[in-house]
Protein backbone atom coordinates (compact mmCIF):
# COMPACT_ATOMS: atom_id res chain seq x y z
CA UNK A 1 0.00 0.00 0.00
CA UNK A 2 2.02 3.09 -1.00
CA UNK A 3 1.83 6.29 1.33
CA UNK A 4 2.34 6.49 5.17
CA UNK A 5 -0.10 4.37 7.60
CA UNK A 6 -1.05 5.54 10.95
CA UNK A 7 -1.06 3.00 13.98
CA UNK A 8 0.45 -0.04 11.94
CA UNK A 9 -0.59 -3.79 13.03
CA UNK A 10 1.81 -5.73 11.72
CA UNK A 11 5.33 -5.71 10.96
CA UNK A 12 7.81 -6.08 8.19
CA UNK A 13 9.08 -9.41 6.38
CA UNK A 14 12.22 -9.91 8.92
CA UNK A 15 9.26 -9.93 11.73
CA UNK A 16 8.95 -13.28 10.83
CA UNK A 17 11.74 -14.71 12.82
CA UNK A 18 8.96 -15.19 15.42
CA UNK A 19 7.99 -17.97 13.43
CA UNK A 20 11.07 -19.35 14.39
CA UNK A 21 11.46 -18.24 18.17
CA UNK A 22 7.60 -20.39 18.37
CA UNK A 23 9.35 -23.59 17.34
CA UNK A 24 10.89 -25.14 20.38
CA UNK A 25 14.59 -25.22 19.85
CA UNK A 26 15.33 -23.15 17.22
CA UNK A 27 17.00 -20.53 16.45
CA UNK A 28 16.55 -17.26 14.34
CA UNK A 29 20.45 -15.96 13.41
CA UNK A 30 19.32 -12.24 11.65
CA UNK A 31 21.54 -10.73 8.83
CA UNK A 32 20.75 -7.59 9.18
CA UNK A 33 21.27 -3.94 10.96
CA UNK A 34 21.41 -4.22 14.81
CA UNK A 35 18.14 -2.46 14.71
CA UNK A 36 16.34 -5.08 13.58
CA UNK A 37 15.54 -7.60 16.17
CA UNK A 38 15.22 -5.11 18.56
CA UNK A 39 12.55 -3.18 16.63
CA UNK A 40 11.02 -6.83 16.18
CA UNK A 41 10.85 -7.95 20.12
CA UNK A 42 9.52 -4.59 20.89
CA UNK A 43 6.53 -4.77 18.65
CA UNK A 44 5.84 -8.18 20.15
CA UNK A 45 6.61 -8.05 23.48
CA UNK A 46 6.86 -10.77 25.84
CA UNK A 47 7.93 -12.56 22.97
CA UNK A 48 11.63 -14.18 23.13
CA UNK A 49 10.76 -17.49 23.93
CA UNK A 50 13.85 -19.55 23.57
CA UNK A 51 16.25 -17.74 21.48
CA UNK A 52 14.44 -14.64 20.46
CA UNK A 53 14.51 -11.12 21.58
CA UNK A 54 18.28 -9.55 22.23
CA UNK A 55 19.16 -13.32 22.37
CA UNK A 56 18.99 -13.59 18.78
CA UNK A 57 22.57 -13.84 17.13
CA UNK A 58 22.74 -11.20 14.56
CA UNK A 59 25.64 -9.94 12.26
CA UNK A 60 24.88 -6.39 13.24
CA UNK A 61 25.46 -4.97 9.64
CA UNK A 62 27.65 -1.75 9.79
CA UNK A 63 28.45 0.80 6.77
CA UNK A 64 31.91 -1.35 6.39
CA UNK A 65 29.65 -4.10 5.52
CA UNK A 66 27.48 -2.11 3.26
CA UNK A 67 31.30 -1.71 1.50
CA UNK A 68 32.63 -4.89 1.51
CA UNK A 69 29.65 -7.05 2.30
CA UNK A 70 28.63 -8.99 4.91
CA UNK A 71 29.51 -12.81 4.15
CA UNK A 72 32.26 -13.07 6.16
CA UNK A 73 30.64 -11.52 9.24
CA UNK A 74 27.67 -14.04 8.75
CA UNK A 75 30.34 -17.54 8.50
CA UNK A 76 31.65 -16.18 11.96
CA UNK A 77 28.60 -15.61 13.64
CA UNK A 78 26.59 -19.04 12.54
CA UNK A 79 29.72 -20.83 13.69
CA UNK A 80 29.96 -19.36 16.82
CA UNK A 81 26.32 -19.89 17.41
CA UNK A 82 27.01 -23.70 17.32
CA UNK A 83 29.24 -22.81 20.50
CA UNK A 84 26.90 -20.49 22.63
CA UNK A 85 23.40 -21.77 22.20
CA UNK A 86 22.30 -25.31 22.30
CA UNK A 87 19.70 -25.47 18.99
CA UNK A 88 18.19 -28.27 16.73
CA UNK A 89 17.85 -26.09 13.76
CA UNK A 90 19.40 -22.34 12.79
CA UNK A 91 16.87 -20.08 10.67
CA UNK A 92 19.32 -17.63 8.79
CA UNK A 93 17.22 -14.52 8.12
CA UNK A 94 18.36 -11.65 5.95
CA UNK A 95 17.46 -7.83 6.57
CA UNK A 96 16.60 -5.27 4.15
CA UNK A 97 20.57 -3.98 4.45
CA UNK A 98 21.63 -7.27 3.23
CA UNK A 99 20.01 -7.82 0.27
CA UNK A 100 19.93 -4.39 -1.17
CA UNK A 101 24.29 -4.48 -1.56
CA UNK A 102 23.61 -8.81 -2.65
CA UNK A 103 25.17 -10.45 0.09
CA UNK A 104 25.09 -14.33 -1.01
CA UNK A 105 23.34 -15.43 2.36
CA UNK A 106 22.08 -18.59 0.50
CA UNK A 107 25.65 -19.53 -0.32
CA UNK A 108 27.21 -19.30 3.17
CA UNK A 109 23.95 -21.51 4.67
CA UNK A 110 24.65 -24.27 2.12
CA UNK A 111 28.09 -24.62 3.19
CA UNK A 112 27.15 -25.54 6.64
CA UNK A 113 24.58 -27.44 5.04
CA UNK A 114 26.72 -29.54 3.49
CA UNK A 115 28.80 -30.48 6.37
CA UNK A 116 25.31 -31.66 7.64
CA UNK A 117 24.21 -28.73 9.78
CA UNK A 118 20.57 -28.38 10.22
CA UNK A 119 20.17 -25.18 8.75
CA UNK A 120 18.17 -22.99 6.85
CA UNK A 121 18.09 -19.63 4.50
CA UNK A 122 15.16 -17.55 4.42
CA UNK A 123 14.68 -14.30 2.23
CA UNK A 124 12.73 -11.94 4.54
CA UNK A 125 14.19 -8.00 3.42
CA UNK A 126 11.95 -5.58 5.00
CA UNK A 127 10.51 -4.15 1.85
CA UNK A 128 9.61 -7.56 0.08
CA UNK A 129 6.05 -7.94 2.35
CA UNK A 130 4.72 -8.16 5.67
CA UNK A 131 5.55 -11.01 8.32
CA UNK A 132 2.12 -12.53 7.59
CA UNK A 133 3.43 -13.21 4.27
CA UNK A 134 6.73 -13.42 5.47
CA UNK A 135 5.68 -16.35 7.69
CA UNK A 136 5.18 -18.57 4.89
CA UNK A 137 8.37 -17.61 3.19
CA UNK A 138 10.32 -19.00 6.52
CA UNK A 139 7.69 -22.17 6.92
CA UNK A 140 8.52 -23.29 3.53
CA UNK A 141 12.12 -22.48 3.27
CA UNK A 142 12.03 -24.81 6.48
CA UNK A 143 10.41 -27.40 4.66
CA UNK A 144 12.49 -27.21 1.18
CA UNK A 145 16.07 -27.64 3.11
CA UNK A 146 15.41 -29.53 6.24
CA UNK A 147 12.06 -31.49 6.08
CA UNK A 148 12.75 -32.56 2.58
CA UNK A 149 16.01 -34.73 3.97
CA UNK A 150 13.60 -37.03 5.53
CA UNK A 151 11.06 -37.12 3.15
CA UNK A 152 12.46 -40.00 1.16
CA UNK A 153 13.14 -41.93 5.11
CA UNK A 154 9.23 -41.41 6.17
CA UNK A 155 7.70 -44.42 6.84
CA UNK A 156 4.50 -45.93 5.62
CA UNK A 157 1.64 -42.86 5.52
CA UNK A 158 -0.65 -42.32 8.68
CA UNK A 159 -4.15 -41.89 7.19
CA UNK A 160 -4.87 -40.03 10.92
CA UNK A 161 -1.89 -38.07 11.01
CA UNK A 162 -2.30 -34.52 10.10
CA UNK A 163 -0.64 -30.89 10.08
CA UNK A 164 -2.15 -28.07 11.33
CA UNK A 165 -1.24 -24.77 10.38
CA UNK A 166 -3.51 -21.68 11.78
CA UNK A 167 -2.39 -18.58 14.21
CA UNK A 168 0.44 -16.64 12.90
CA UNK A 169 2.98 -17.41 16.20
CA UNK A 170 3.31 -14.17 18.22
CA UNK A 171 1.42 -11.91 15.61
CA UNK A 172 -1.29 -13.59 17.02
CA UNK A 173 -1.63 -12.82 21.18
CA UNK A 174 -3.50 -16.24 21.25
CA UNK A 175 -1.47 -18.71 19.30
CA UNK A 176 -0.39 -20.94 21.88
CA UNK A 177 -3.82 -21.35 23.23
CA UNK A 178 -5.47 -21.67 20.02
CA UNK A 179 -3.14 -23.95 18.53
CA UNK A 180 -3.93 -26.43 21.89
CA UNK A 181 -7.76 -26.09 21.73
CA UNK A 182 -7.72 -26.82 17.95
CA UNK A 183 -5.36 -29.61 18.62
CA UNK A 184 -7.38 -31.12 21.72
CA UNK A 185 -10.72 -30.52 19.19
CA UNK A 186 -9.38 -32.59 16.48
CA UNK A 187 -7.88 -35.20 18.23
CA UNK A 188 -11.13 -35.62 20.00
CA UNK A 189 -13.05 -36.62 16.95
CA UNK A 190 -10.21 -39.41 16.13
CA UNK A 191 -7.01 -38.09 14.70
CA UNK A 192 -3.22 -37.20 14.88
CA UNK A 193 -2.02 -33.54 15.22
CA UNK A 194 1.16 -32.09 14.54
CA UNK A 195 1.23 -28.54 15.54
CA UNK A 196 4.73 -27.85 14.97
CA UNK A 197 4.96 -24.26 17.38
CA UNK A 198 4.68 -23.95 20.76
CA UNK A 199 5.32 -25.77 24.00
CA UNK A 200 2.80 -28.86 22.70
CA UNK A 201 4.22 -29.45 19.77
CA UNK A 202 7.20 -31.79 19.68
CA UNK A 203 9.72 -29.69 18.24
CA UNK A 204 12.06 -29.61 15.44
CA UNK A 205 11.08 -33.56 15.01
CA UNK A 206 7.77 -32.96 14.12
CA UNK A 207 8.71 -30.97 11.27
CA UNK A 208 10.83 -34.09 9.62
CA UNK A 209 7.56 -35.70 10.03
CA UNK A 210 5.19 -33.72 8.48
CA UNK A 211 5.74 -35.65 4.90
CA UNK A 212 4.14 -38.45 6.74
CA UNK A 213 0.63 -36.73 7.56
CA UNK A 214 -1.92 -37.47 5.61
CA UNK A 215 -3.64 -34.06 4.91
CA UNK A 216 -2.78 -30.94 6.10
CA UNK A 217 -5.45 -28.12 7.61
CA UNK A 218 -5.63 -25.14 7.16
CA UNK A 219 -7.46 -22.05 9.70
CA UNK A 220 -6.75 -19.19 7.76
CA UNK A 221 -8.45 -17.10 4.94
CA UNK A 222 -5.25 -16.15 3.76
CA UNK A 223 -2.16 -16.41 5.64
CA UNK A 224 -0.58 -19.53 5.76
CA UNK A 225 -2.05 -20.54 2.41
CA UNK A 226 1.19 -20.59 0.24
CA UNK A 227 2.64 -23.42 3.14
CA UNK A 228 -0.21 -25.80 2.28
CA UNK A 229 -0.36 -25.19 -1.25
CA UNK A 230 3.54 -25.74 -1.50
CA UNK A 231 2.83 -29.01 0.54
CA UNK A 232 0.30 -30.24 -2.03
CA UNK A 233 2.66 -29.67 -4.68
CA UNK A 234 5.75 -30.80 -2.92
CA UNK A 235 4.21 -34.39 -1.49
CA UNK A 236 0.69 -34.51 -3.00
CA UNK A 237 -0.84 -33.60 0.41
CA UNK A 238 -4.21 -32.31 0.26
CA UNK A 239 -5.46 -29.92 2.26
CA UNK A 240 -8.43 -28.89 4.25
CA UNK A 241 -9.01 -25.23 5.06
CA UNK A 242 -11.90 -23.38 7.22
CA UNK A 243 -11.24 -19.64 6.28
CA UNK A 244 -11.76 -18.11 9.59
CA UNK A 245 -11.09 -19.36 13.40
CA UNK A 246 -13.81 -21.40 14.70
CA UNK A 247 -15.22 -19.58 17.74
CA UNK A 248 -18.29 -21.01 19.87
CA UNK A 249 -20.73 -23.72 18.88
CA UNK A 250 -22.27 -23.00 15.98
CA UNK A 251 -18.91 -22.54 14.37
CA UNK A 252 -16.93 -25.28 16.45
CA UNK A 253 -19.23 -27.97 15.60
CA UNK A 254 -19.32 -27.01 11.94
CA UNK A 255 -15.50 -26.84 11.55
CA UNK A 256 -15.37 -30.86 13.25
CA UNK A 257 -18.09 -31.88 10.91
CA UNK A 258 -16.52 -30.73 7.43
CA UNK A 259 -13.09 -31.73 8.99
CA UNK A 260 -14.49 -35.15 9.51
CA UNK A 261 -15.91 -35.73 6.49
CA UNK A 262 -12.79 -34.40 4.20
CA UNK A 263 -10.47 -36.81 6.19
CA UNK A 264 -12.68 -39.81 5.43
CA UNK A 265 -12.63 -38.75 2.03
CA UNK A 266 -8.95 -39.19 2.65
CA UNK A 267 -9.04 -42.04 3.99
CA UNK A 268 -8.59 -42.06 7.66
CA UNK A 269 -11.99 -43.93 8.58
CA UNK A 270 -13.37 -42.00 11.69
CA UNK A 271 -16.15 -43.40 13.56
CA UNK A 272 -18.78 -40.84 12.58
CA UNK A 273 -20.84 -41.96 15.66
CA UNK A 274 -17.76 -41.10 17.57
CA UNK A 275 -17.30 -37.44 16.16
CA UNK A 276 -20.89 -36.73 16.58
CA UNK A 277 -20.66 -37.95 20.36
CA UNK A 278 -17.68 -36.01 21.00
CA UNK A 279 -18.83 -32.54 19.40
CA UNK A 280 -22.32 -33.63 21.44
CA UNK A 281 -20.17 -33.61 24.50
CA UNK A 282 -18.83 -30.27 24.11
CA UNK A 283 -21.79 -28.36 23.35
CA UNK A 284 -23.22 -30.15 26.19
CA UNK A 285 -20.54 -28.42 28.46
CA UNK A 286 -20.92 -25.11 26.18
CA UNK A 287 -24.77 -24.33 26.02
CA UNK A 288 -24.63 -25.45 29.81
CA UNK A 289 -22.93 -22.37 30.31
CA UNK A 290 -24.71 -20.42 27.99
CA UNK A 291 -28.03 -21.02 29.87
CA UNK A 292 -26.54 -20.08 33.21
CA UNK A 293 -25.83 -16.76 31.63
CA UNK A 294 -28.98 -16.34 30.70
CA UNK A 295 -30.34 -14.95 33.96
CA UNK A 296 -27.09 -12.31 33.77
CA UNK A 297 -27.95 -10.90 30.35
CA UNK A 298 -31.76 -10.82 31.27
CA UNK A 299 -30.91 -8.30 34.92
CA UNK A 300 -28.03 -6.65 32.70
CA UNK A 301 -30.14 -6.17 29.51
CA UNK A 302 -29.56 -2.66 29.42
CA UNK A 303 -26.25 -2.41 30.22
CA UNK A 304 -24.64 -4.64 28.39
CA UNK A 305 -22.54 -4.00 24.64
CA UNK A 306 -25.50 -3.99 21.67
CA UNK A 307 -22.55 -3.62 18.97
CA UNK A 308 -19.49 -4.01 18.30
CA UNK A 309 -16.70 -2.49 15.69
CA UNK A 310 -13.40 -5.33 15.96
CA UNK A 311 -10.18 -4.18 14.04
CA UNK A 312 -7.96 -6.99 13.87
CA UNK A 313 -6.77 -9.64 11.04
CA UNK A 314 -9.33 -11.38 8.72
CA UNK A 315 -9.72 -14.68 10.01
CA UNK A 316 -10.75 -12.83 14.04
CA UNK A 317 -13.14 -10.65 12.07
CA UNK A 318 -14.71 -13.23 10.95
CA UNK A 319 -14.92 -15.79 12.94
CA UNK A 320 -15.44 -13.03 16.23
CA UNK A 321 -18.27 -11.67 13.84
CA UNK A 322 -20.08 -14.80 13.51
CA UNK A 323 -20.14 -15.70 17.08
CA UNK A 324 -20.89 -12.49 18.47
CA UNK A 325 -23.82 -12.05 16.17
CA UNK A 326 -25.69 -15.53 16.52
CA UNK A 327 -23.89 -16.42 20.09
CA UNK A 328 -24.69 -12.88 22.06
CA UNK A 329 -26.77 -11.16 20.19
CA UNK A 330 -24.31 -8.39 19.96
CA UNK A 331 -24.72 -6.74 16.45
CA UNK A 332 -21.29 -6.13 14.63
CA UNK A 333 -21.59 -2.93 12.52
CA UNK A 334 -18.32 -1.91 10.73
CA UNK A 335 -15.50 -4.34 10.88
CA UNK A 336 -12.05 -3.27 9.94
CA UNK A 337 -9.39 -5.81 8.97
CA UNK A 338 -6.13 -4.33 9.50
CA UNK A 339 -3.59 -7.38 8.25
CA UNK A 340 -3.04 -5.61 4.66
CA UNK A 341 -4.70 -8.52 3.29
CA UNK A 342 -3.11 -9.03 -0.47
CA UNK A 343 -6.18 -8.02 -2.88
CA UNK A 344 -6.27 -11.26 -4.13
CA UNK A 345 -8.01 -12.53 -1.24
CA UNK A 346 -10.16 -9.95 -0.41
CA UNK A 347 -12.81 -10.97 -2.76
CA UNK A 348 -13.49 -14.12 -0.67
CA UNK A 349 -13.28 -12.45 2.95
CA UNK A 350 -16.32 -9.81 1.47
CA UNK A 351 -17.81 -12.66 0.27
CA UNK A 352 -17.94 -14.78 3.89
CA UNK A 353 -18.84 -11.37 5.78
CA UNK A 354 -21.83 -10.92 3.16
CA UNK A 355 -22.92 -14.06 3.92
CA UNK A 356 -22.62 -13.80 8.20
CA UNK A 357 -26.59 -12.62 8.12
CA UNK A 358 -29.24 -12.59 5.83
CA UNK A 359 -31.12 -9.53 7.52
CA UNK A 360 -28.40 -7.43 7.64
CA UNK A 361 -25.29 -6.05 6.09
CA UNK A 362 -22.08 -5.69 7.63
CA UNK A 363 -19.49 -3.10 6.27
CA UNK A 364 -15.96 -4.43 6.15
CA UNK A 365 -12.88 -2.05 5.26
CA UNK A 366 -9.43 -3.60 4.56
CA UNK A 367 -7.83 -0.62 6.73
CA UNK A 368 -4.01 -1.50 7.21
CA UNK A 369 -4.32 2.23 8.23
CA UNK A 370 -6.34 2.19 11.74
CA UNK A 371 -6.35 5.49 12.16
CA UNK A 372 -8.76 5.29 9.43
CA UNK A 373 -11.10 2.79 10.93
CA UNK A 374 -10.21 5.02 14.13
CA UNK A 375 -12.08 8.22 11.61
CA UNK A 376 -14.87 5.95 10.41
CA UNK A 377 -15.28 4.33 14.53
CA UNK A 378 -15.59 8.24 15.88
CA UNK A 379 -18.33 9.24 13.05
CA UNK A 380 -20.50 6.71 13.06
CA UNK A 381 -23.87 7.28 15.88
CA UNK A 382 -25.67 4.05 16.86
CA UNK A 383 -28.54 3.81 19.54
CA UNK A 384 -26.84 1.43 22.10
CA UNK A 385 -23.66 0.29 24.35
CA UNK A 386 -21.13 0.30 21.98
CA UNK A 387 -17.65 -2.26 22.02
CA UNK A 388 -14.55 -1.83 20.36
CA UNK A 389 -12.15 -5.25 19.81
CA UNK A 390 -8.91 -3.97 18.92
CA UNK A 391 -5.41 -3.34 19.46
CA UNK A 392 -3.88 -1.00 22.38
CA UNK A 393 -3.96 2.02 20.06
CA UNK A 394 -8.03 1.70 19.91
CA UNK A 395 -8.55 1.99 23.72
CA UNK A 396 -8.80 6.22 23.33
CA UNK A 397 -11.14 5.72 20.70
CA UNK A 398 -13.57 3.65 22.65
CA UNK A 399 -13.27 6.11 25.61
CA UNK A 400 -14.31 8.42 23.18
CA UNK A 401 -17.29 7.21 22.13
CA UNK A 402 -17.97 5.96 26.18
CA UNK A 403 -17.39 2.46 24.55
CA UNK A 404 -16.38 -0.97 26.01
CA UNK A 405 -12.84 -2.23 25.05
CA UNK A 406 -11.10 -5.38 24.90
CA UNK A 407 -7.56 -5.22 24.05
CA UNK A 408 -7.47 -8.40 21.58
CA UNK A 409 -4.61 -7.84 18.77
CA UNK A 410 -1.33 -6.50 18.69
CA UNK A 411 0.14 -4.17 20.10
CA UNK A 412 -1.46 -4.94 23.64
CA UNK A 413 0.35 -3.38 26.16
CA UNK A 414 -2.98 -3.20 28.27
CA UNK A 415 -2.81 -6.81 28.95
CA UNK A 416 -1.07 -10.22 29.62
CA UNK A 417 -2.05 -12.98 27.31
CA UNK A 418 0.35 -16.68 28.22
CA UNK A 419 -1.56 -19.81 27.38
CA UNK A 420 -5.15 -18.26 26.84
CA UNK A 421 -7.15 -18.39 23.53
CA UNK A 422 -10.50 -17.62 21.68
CA UNK A 423 -10.51 -20.35 19.04
CA UNK A 424 -13.14 -23.66 19.67
CA UNK A 425 -15.86 -24.33 22.73
CA UNK A 426 -13.76 -23.16 25.56
CA UNK A 427 -12.83 -20.02 23.58
CA UNK A 428 -16.10 -18.92 23.04
CA UNK A 429 -16.80 -18.95 26.73
CA UNK A 430 -13.53 -17.28 27.36
CA UNK A 431 -14.79 -14.38 24.92
CA UNK A 432 -17.63 -13.84 26.63
CA UNK A 433 -15.87 -13.56 29.63
CA UNK A 434 -13.19 -11.20 28.71
CA UNK A 435 -16.24 -9.17 27.21
CA UNK A 436 -18.78 -9.38 29.87
CA UNK A 437 -15.86 -8.61 32.62
CA UNK A 438 -14.87 -5.29 30.51
CA UNK A 439 -18.46 -4.20 30.56
CA UNK A 440 -19.05 -5.22 34.51
CA UNK A 441 -16.03 -3.34 35.05
CA UNK A 442 -17.25 0.05 34.46
CA UNK A 443 -20.25 -0.06 36.83
CA UNK A 444 -19.19 2.09 40.21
Amino acid sequence: MPGMIEQQRFMCAIGAMQTVVAIPRALPILHSGPGCGTMVAGFFERSTGYSGGSTAPCTNFSETDVVFGGEKKLREIIRHSYQVLESDLQVVLTGCTSAIIGDNAGHVVKEFGAEGKPIVFADTPGFKCSNYEAHSIVVNAIIDQYTDRFACKKAPGNARLVNLFASVPYQDPFWKGNLGELKRLIEGIGLEVQILFGPESKGVPEWRTIPQANFNILVSPWYGLPIVEHLEEKYGQRFFRFPYLPIGGNETSRFLRELAGFANERGAGLSQRAVEKFIEREERIFYEEIDNLATFLLEFRYGLPAFVHILHDSGYVLGMAKFLLYETGIVPREQFITDNTPERYQREILDIAGGISPKRHIPVYFYPDAGRAQEVITAAQYEGRGLVIGSGWDKETAAGKNYDFLSAALPSPYRLVLTSGYAGYRGGLRLIEDIYNQALGSYR
